[in-house]
């Protein structure tokens, strides 16, 4: 009970502190106008007796790859409503596309202990699935105190920021993560990084990414053509696409682009910055330049292209980045030239197109496997420029770098069917045997 009340003082100090900055997001960005509610535990209520399991996905990563396992829960146990939860602006946009209104779609509580009672109380859940491993100790008590399992699925703790700050917390930490049912790790090393934490060893399992179950693996993407003709490229461009970037970036990859045209003329740039709320601020970094720019949110399917011919693309919608990497020749995956953990590589190299990234990617730890397999991991931006050009003048090198990658993202599939068994034990079931089957009732010993 003092743990409680101690925790909800700090968390109302906290956020007197960070007041100003909530209230600049506010105005300046139109964040966080909305669901504050929820935000409060006025979740949705659960009618009915059918049994929740609520997945809770930070923000639009996490609920992007969520699909799978949302999918294959939903075909092992029918018997089952599923709810889902998240944090950000962009992950419920996100996830009412995805998945409302088949299933019910709300915003996390915070971690003050009447708002996840109240929570708690309302969807009433038979287990929670945390993605990738954000962890409350207010909600893991409550949950412990009413007999509800909380699984991490695709978790993971990076070496230089979450790992070493739950360290510090010592015995904390231990009583924090002890009260997991489960815990799916993407990596060994992610999984020893867990028991290290608390979790007991037979609670931990190492089930993979699930990523690559959820990646789009294809040569095509429906509506690239649409996407190619509205922003004005031509047969004979090569496009190279820099998705996912961060603040500091752009310069560097306009300055590597700049370079390589002056070899290669066809070449074309795209720039998708991670961020909706940079868009703005990468269009004054061209305009500043002097560059001729092309805005996707300006140009929608249909529409006639009216930018010049070298005019760099600036990709400001959401939900397009596979379409811009599919029509590219080559892709880099941003936010690894600046020390910010890197963007999602796999879908690129799902694609089948080569694929580039720098050395910041501790975020994502199946970049090293994919430089092996094909990708190319660059020091700086030289090492970026030189990759490029050594792709631009052998196209049938490019290619043979871009399959081998491609072919390393199948086969780190299954991941899904994993975690949903470990899943399912922790609520009595036996694990469907094959595709398309349904968990069943475990069978009492004799």
């Amino acid at each position: 009970m003092m743990m409680r009340f101690a925790l909800d003082a700090l968390y109302a100090a906290a956020l007197v502190l960070s007041s100003p900055m909530w209230l600049y997001r506010m105005v300046r960005h139109g964040r966080y106008r909305t669901d504050n509610a929820a935000r409060f535990g006025a979740v949705p209520p659960r009618y009915g007796l059918q049994p929740v399991i609520w997945i809770h996905a930070v923000s639009l990563g996490e609920i992007n790859g969520a699909r799978s396992l949302v999918e294959e829960l939903h075909a092992q146990l029918p018997d089952y409503r599923i709810v889902i939860s998240t944090t950000t602006d962009t992950g419920m946009a996100a996830a009412r596309k995805l998945y409302a209104p088949d299933h019910l779609v709300f915003r996390w509580p915070l971690d003050f202990s009447f708002a996840v009672a109240r929570a708690l109380r309302r969807i009433r859940p038979a287990l929670v699935i945390l993605m990738e491993g954000e962890v409350w100790p207010n909600f893991l008590a409550a949950c412990n105190r009413r007999g509800i399992p909380v699984a991490i699925v695709n978790g993971r703790l990076s070496p230089d920021k979450g790992y070493p700050r739950y360290r510090k917390l010592g015995p904390i930490a231990r009583a924090l993560f002890n009260r997991l049912a489960a815990v799916g790790a993407q990596t060994e090393e992610y999984a020893q990084r867990y028991r290290a934490l608390g979790v007991a060893a037979d609670k931990v399992h190492v089930t993979g990414m699930l990523k690559f179950d959820t990646v789009h693996v294809s040569d095509h993407i429906h509506g690239q053509e649409a996407l190619a003709g509205a922003v004005g490229l031509a047969d004979g461009d090569r496009l190279l696409v820099a998705g996912g970037t961060g603040p500091g970036e752009e310069e560097i990859l306009l300055d590597v682009y700049a370079k390589l045209r002056e070899q290669h003329p066809d070449l074309r740039l795209a720039l998708v910055p991670r961020k909706p709320e940079r868009f703005d601020e990468v269009a004054r970094l061209l305009a500043a330049r002097g560059l001729p720019c092309i805005r996707r949110s300006q140009h929608p399917d249909g529409a006639a292209p009216d930018g010049p011919r070298d005019a760099v693309i600036l990709g400001d919608t959401m939900g397009e980045l596979r379409k811009f990497y599919s029509l590219s020749f080559a892709s880099f995956v941003g936010r690894s030239l600046v020390p910010m953990g890197g963007s999602d590589m796999i879908e690129a190299a799902a694609l089948g197109k080569p694929t580039a990234f720098g050395p910041h990617t501790f975020n994502f730890p199946q970049a090293d496997d994919l430089a092996s397999h094909g990708a190319a991991r660059v020091p700086d931006a030289d090492g970026l420029r030189t990759q490029l050009d050594a792709w631009l003048r052998d196209p049938a090198s490019a290619a043979s770098a871009a399959q081998h990658a491609k072919q390393y993202v199948v086969s780190q599939q299954g991941a899904t069917r994993r975690n949903v068994a470990m899943l399912c034990r922790l609520l009595h079931r036996r694990p469907a045997i094959s595709p398309g089957g349904i968990a069943t009732d475990e069978l009492a010993k004799a």
